[in-house]
């Protein structure tokens, strides 16, 4: 554990010396999204309830941010009551969104999601009149830093041997909080109302005969997976300084539902892994591509097409050879593949003889 945590201090030090600062600024990125899919995975992996609208909790904590801390309306809250109260606000949401999809699942579930998203975007796109409250499709700029201990994390810090850039500092901040997510999962994942997640996922009937509560049990999957988003989006908008409903499209929650099912749905090493190379992946298809000139100097490819393609034909043959994700956890892939031989022949003996008892 100490050699981890070393490795995980001196790892932006180490990127931003040796690739530059844009590497370490896609690093605090990927943990952003480590967060959203823990958040997402809480819902999809545990829960199973198949949610394509995530992305806009994401937007709610990161426009609550912006709203209560730039000139907008002119106030300055602290980060001390913006994340706790962006994550509330995402709560409220998620259970607003459980309240009336409680009888649906799968396709019809995800379309539900769907709307869901692209309603909190259009929200967003058009709150602008009569009353200028998003401002539109402009977005809200001059978004307040993030300030710990009266710390702005967008300026250096000297240490006297050492200068932490601001890319740092907020490393340093995803990292603690992305640890403080992972270790609720875990507790999560391990308690009473975790165990109730996952037999919901298996089996809904089967769940609601052993006396769970499948209403309130699915509601706090979606309050608290929208929670995560709320905290995630909180800390977007206090990085980035600007946020647009143009961030918070369909695809962005496509691309964090892929992290949960290409890790390893209900994993959660699994769910981090395919965060960690969904979200970096395409900042070195971005280099390829701009590599890749015709002899007047124009670009051969599109870096965005380049990363759609292979992003699509990647999906596909992890679909098709690791159907449980690259890092599943032992219980899925005992599911979709038996561990031995004997206990597959024997399922399928099983069912041969259900099927000629029927006959």
């Amino acid at each position: 554990m100490i050699v981890i945590g070393v490795i995980l201090a001196l790892l932006p030090i180490f990127i931003g010396q040796t690739f530059g600062n844009s590497w370490v600024r896609a690093l605090n990125f990927a943990l952003l999204y480590a967060m959203l899919a823990l958040g997402l995975n809480i819902v999809v992996g545990y829960a199973g309830l198949l949610d394509l609208g995530y992305i806009a909790f994401y937007a709610v904590g990161a426009y609550l941010y912006s709203l209560l801390n730039s000139p907008h309306f002119g106030l300055n809250l602290p980060i001390y009551l913006l994340l706790p109260l962006g994550a509330l606000v995402a709560c409220v949401f998620g259970v607003l969104l459980g309240a009336p999809t409680l009888k649906l699942r799968g396709d019809y579930l995800a379309i539900v999601t769907l709307g869901f998203g692209e309603i909190i975007r259009l929200f967003m796109n058009n709150l602008d009149r009569p009353i200028n409250i998003t401002n539109g499709p402009q977005g809200i700029n001059n978004v307040g830093p993030i300030e710990i201990a009266g710390v702005n994390l967008h300026k250096p810090i000297d240490l006297g041997f050492i200068t932490l850039q601001s890319t740092y500092l907020y490393y340093y901040l995803f990292l603690a909080l992305a640890i403080l997510i992972i270790i609720i999962s875990i507790r999560l994942q391990d308690s009473r109302i975790g165990r109730a997640w996952v037999a919901i996922r298996e089996d809904e009937i089967a769940a609601t005969a052993m006396g769970i509560n499948t209403r309130n049990v699915k509601l706090t999957a979606f309050a608290m997976g929208a929670s995560f988003g709320g905290i995630a989006g909180g800390l977007f908008a206090g990085f980035q300084g600007f946020v647009s409903p143009e961030s918070f499209t369909l695809m962005e929650s496509i691309m964090v539902l892929a992290m949960v099912v290409l890790g390893g749905m209900g994993h959660i090493p699994g769910v981090i892994l395919g965060a960690l190379m969904l979200s970096v992946t395409p900042e070195l298809l971005r280099d390829v591509a701009n590599m890749m000139h015709s002899q007047d100097g124009r670009p051969l490819i599109d870096p965005e097409n380049l990363r759609m393609l292979l992003f699509g034909l990647a999906m596909v043959v992890i679909m098709l050879f690791r159907p449980a994700g690259l890092w599943p956890s032992s219980r899925r892939r005992a599911e979709l593949k038996p561990a031995t031989e004997k206990i597959k022949l024997q399922e399928d003996s099983n069912l041969q003889d259900a099927e000629k008892k029927h006959e």
